[in-house]
């Protein structure tokens, strides 16, 4: 037996398609704006298949207090400004290590270097898929050295 499909099971799968739309455009603008901010090692990752909390992480790396504090900022004018959304939190601001903006389906880390290094998301979260950044012209390197 087939099964049934009703008007209501389409219309709740167009939203989940909308919303995982939405949650892509605003980290690819939250990573775009610290790719013009200067911002190193940018990756974003795809979190939908491994916890249902949010969508994507976005890490970035800055190389001083100054630089992690554009980027914040940069991606909230961004985000709020250009994509009409509102982040829900921030953390770590005030010491610049490790800046954590919230926007629900995507949360944006902006580490220094020892930071980024030491707590090593990308190797915690590892089964989490890469986002190939549009603006970049080869596809991203894995941990192995090969292209994903």
């Amino acid at each position: 037996m087939s099964p049934v499909i009703s008007d209501q099971n389409i219309t709740a799968e167009n939203n989940t398609d909308r919303a995982a739309e939405r949650s892509l455009q605003l980290a690819l603008g939250a990573a775009r704006a610290a790719d013009e901010n200067r911002g190193q090692d940018i990756v974003v990752l795809d979190m939908r298949e491994i916890t249902p909390i949010f969508d994507y992480f976005v890490l970035v790396t800055g190389t001083s207090r100054r630089q992690l504090h554009a980027i914040s900022e940069e991606i909230d004018h961004c985000l709020e400004d250009e994509l009409d959304d509102k982040r829900m939190s921030i953390e770590g601001y005030r010491e610049s290590r490790w800046i954590l903006l919230d926007y629900g389906t995507v949360v944006i880390h902006i580490f220094d270097e020892e930071m980024r290094e030491f707590y090593a998301l990308e190797q915690f979260w590892n089964q989490a898929g890469r986002v190939k950044l549009p603006w970049q012209d080869s596809p991203p390197i894995g941990e192995d050295g090969t292209k994903e």
